[in-house]
């Protein structure tokens, strides 16, 4: 370790750029939390992930079709049609849960 570093030249914020995503402070419940660990930990990725792209499908979409047609643009190379189908699956199964855990309590 030095005993002195230059910071004359440093910016504060993340280290890693983020094209295209903005961070944000959001409350969402427990159970949806829940939902997206279980459902990133069967599928290999991040809690976040899971959460964006369920919120992307809900959002973005008209009747299960991309509303946009540039975001087909953005998809990753080589993904094949049955990947985009089992895939998009997963994401509605993963949907229907939010829904079904946040729909307000019928009480008698």
């Amino acid at each position: 370790m030095k005993d002195e570093y230059d910071f004359s030249h440093a910016r504060r914020g993340a280290v890693a750029s983020s094209k295209g995503k903005t961070r944000i402070t959001i409350m969402l419940d427990d159970a949806v939390i829940e939902a997206a660990r279980a459902l990133a930990e069967r599928e290999g990725y991040g809690y976040q992930t899971a959460i964006n792209n369920t919120l992307r499908r809900a959002l973005l979409t008209d009747h299960g079709k991309v509303a946009d047609s540039s975001a087909a643009g953005r998809l990753k190379k080589g993904i094949t049609t049955s990947e985009l189908k089992t895939l998009e699956k997963k994401l509605s199964e993963a949907l229907r849960e939010i829904q079904r855990v946040m729909e307000p309590e019928v009480r008698p």
